[in-house]
């Protein structure tokens, strides 16, 4: 707990401790409109290598992953996909995703976005790129970034990624 309402303190201990990556990953994907067949697609070839994980999906992406990857599941012994769905980007769920990785509730983000669309939620997208980088979370952007991501040795090991130190922006002196 980094914050407890009871005694109105922060728990920094907690809260700069690092976490081992267990082999089970909690893995978010996310994909903008143009991008959901190109992350299917990616879900279905990587399907070996993804299932046994739990994901955190945003709205429709979510739903078309676990189609995808319970129909590659049928005939064999995998266990269900275990996933979160969120609301949808523009309805909230990209900051609903931000709000994850700040609680230390997801170790890998691969987000396939859209480089050549405008989005009504732009600034949302944003916000989630900036907090994965600000807590160091490993982040993929298309199918070439994510085969590496889950291709290196570190992806199922109890790799522990480093934290930022913030108590110094926390503390800093605010004028008066």
């Amino acid at each position: 707990m980094i914050y407890s309402r009871k005694t109105g303190l922060y728990n920094f201990a907690a809260f700069f401790k690092t976490k081992n990556m267990e082999r089970k990953q909690n893995i978010a994907l996310v994909a903008h409109d143009n991008m959901k067949a190109d992350m299917v697609a990616w879900v279905k070839w990587n399907h070996a290598k993804l299932s046994g994980h739990r994901f955190i999906c945003t709205g429709t992406t979510g739903r078309m992953i676990k189609d995808t990857m319970d129909r590659a599941a049928i005939g064999e012994t995998d266990e269900a996909t275990e996933m979160v769905r969120l609301k949808s980007g523009p309805l909230g769920g990209d900051q609903q995703l931000g709000a994850m990785i700040a609680d230390g509730e997801v170790d890998v983000l691969i987000f396939f976005w859209d480089p050549m669309g405008q989005h009504p939620h732009d600034v949302d997208v944003k916000a989630l790129l900036r907090i994965a980088v600000l807590y160091n979370i490993p982040t993929a952007s298309n199918r070439s970034s994510a085969d590496y991501l889950i291709s290196s040795p570190l992806f199922m090991s109890d790799y522990e990624p480093a934290k930022k130190d913030y108590r110094e922006y926390l503390y800093r002196a605010i004028g008066k």
